[in-house]
């Protein structure tokens, strides 16, 4: 038998953390034992579904390599494949219209709460004639059975199991006309032969519910697998609208897909203790009963620290032609050479995510006029003039450029005008980079050429004094 998985997320929002973990998941079992992954866009709730969130879930899905061999699925463009199902329950008597108003559900609902009970329908319409018409819009409910219970084998919890009689007779048709969730999930599942279902455990209250409609169609019922949720640093579930948990935040802002899977796939499945592994490797090793019972713990400082573990050990190719591109696209002035290639070499190790290294980069590759010109004042109390000029008369005269040779420069001139290396290093700075804090001084200008650094400190000079 050809084993099938589906990752089925609902375009409500940004797909998010848990969401990608149940696609990683998937992809990853169907991956182990050379079956098919599918995927589905569940979207009939038409009121919240939003395109540009579904074209967010394609999109992230390629970022990070989670591949498909189906799909993606639309399930508002197979409403009528479910109304063919819906009309064999009907027809079969194993479903029924209910035409109870909002009204009386509510007072039905109140009631059972007043007397602390769960509430639940009371099976009204149950029981009328199927000949019996009314001109009212209606529902259509699913006739759950009333006694015994409904056991499933979970791959992850065990045994898990339901009383009927706490199982009310759920909507499968509104009287809008759409189809619900628990019936749009069946008959997908059985189009598409899925024959492991793993996702969430805020699903699991649907299990029995979906397995009653399956024995109903006297259809095959497909291995479940509920993961448990992920917490985040409050202990409190990760939601959608967490903005640190949105996977295209997590793009936007430089974080590596390699480091996200890797950091994602450790939440509920321990086999790995390294903190960056090869996906591709995990594959053969994947075993859905592995998976943790306990919540796990989102920890986004945790993610930062590892992303830049990464950067730090990895090659600086690809990061230097990541910023290059980045830069590019904003400023036709930044040129690929060996300046670039130095700022971005002095900043990996200092960066977490890419977009901080962008930036930095850019703060360093371009030293604007106003950004010189919030240290004025400091520049003019430090009687800088009288510092700037000596300093740029020595690294003129300087024929060496490196860092050791730069570092001697500095003590030399520290000691000749009796001003601190510190305060050197902060005006050189200012002149260079327009910013008062970077990493050391002597590297710094060992990645600019002479020529540029000396124009830089020049037109510092010629600022000054103009103003003073």
């Amino acid at each position: 038998m050809k084993i099938i998985t589906r990752f089925a997320p609902s375009p409500t929002g940004h797909i998010h953390i848990g969401s990608v973990r149940t696609a990683l998941y998937t992809w990853l079992y169907a991956r182990s034992i050379k079956g098919n992954h599918i995927l589905r866009i569940e979207d009939t709730d038409l009121s919240r579904s939003k395109p540009k969130y579904s074209e967010s879930i394609v999109t992230v899905m390629n970022w990070l390599n989670i591949d498909w061999d189906e799909g993606p699925y639309i399930q508002s463009k197979r409403l009528a494949r479910y109304n063919d199902y819906i009309c064999i329950l009907l027809a079969t008597r194993l479903a029924y219209k209910c035409y109870c108003t909002k009204e009386r559900l509510g007072c039905l609902r109140k009631t059972h709460l007043t007397q602390g009970l769960k509430p639940k329908y009371d099976g009204y319409c149950r029981y009328k004639s199927s000949s019996y018409n009314d001109p009212k819009e209606y529902a259509i409910r699913f006739k759950t059975p009333i006694d015994g219970a409904t056991t499933f084998s979970d791959n992850i919890r065990g045994s898990i199991s339901f009383r009927n009689e706490e199982l009310d007779d759920l909507i499968i048709k509104r009287s809008n006309g759409l189809p619900t969730y628990n019936l749009c999930v069946i008959v997908d599942d059985l189009d598409m032969e899925i024959t492991h279902v793993i996702r969430g455990e805020e699903h699991i209250n649907n299990t029995p519910r979906q397995i009653n409609i399956l024995n109903a169609l006297s259809s095959p019922i497909p291995i479940y697998a509920h993961v448990p949720i992920i917490l985040g640093k409050t202990g409190k579930k990760l939601s959608k609208r967490e903005q640190t948990t949105s996977i295209l935040e997590f793009k936007y802002n430089g974080l590596l897909p390699e480091v996200l899977l890797s950091y994602i796939v450790k939440l509920g499945w321990t086999y790995v203790n390294k903190e960056i592994v090869n996906i591709r490797n995990l594959k053969a090793m994947f075993n859905i009963k592995s998976i943790r019972r306990a919540p796990s713990m989102f920890d986004y400082e945790k993610l930062l620290w590892v992303n830049q573990h990464y950067i730090n050990y990895t090659s600086g190719l690809y990061y230097i032609e990541y910023t290059y591109k980045d830069l590019s696209k904003c400023n036709p002035i930044f040129k690929y050479g060996s300046i670039l290639k130095g700022i971005v070499s002095l900043y990996m190790s200092r960066s977490s995510t890419l977009k901080l290294l962008t930036e930095s980069s850019n703060q360093l590759y371009i030293c604007s006029s106003s950004s010189i010109s919030e240290y004025m004042y400091y520049l003019e109390t430090m009687d800088s003039l009288a510092t700037i000029e000596p300093i740029y008369k020595e690294l003129a005269l300087t024929k060496g450029w490196t860092i050791s040779i730069i570092a001697v420069l500095i003590q030399k001139i520290s000691i000749s005008l009796n001003i601190t290396v510190c305060n050197i290093a902060m005006l050189l700075r200012i002149c260079i980079l327009g910013k008062a804090e970077s990493p050391g001084i002597s590297q710094v200008i060992t990645i600019f050429n002479k020529e540029l650094l000396l124009s830089r400190i020049k037109k510092v000079t010629t600022m000054i004094k103009y103003i003073y």
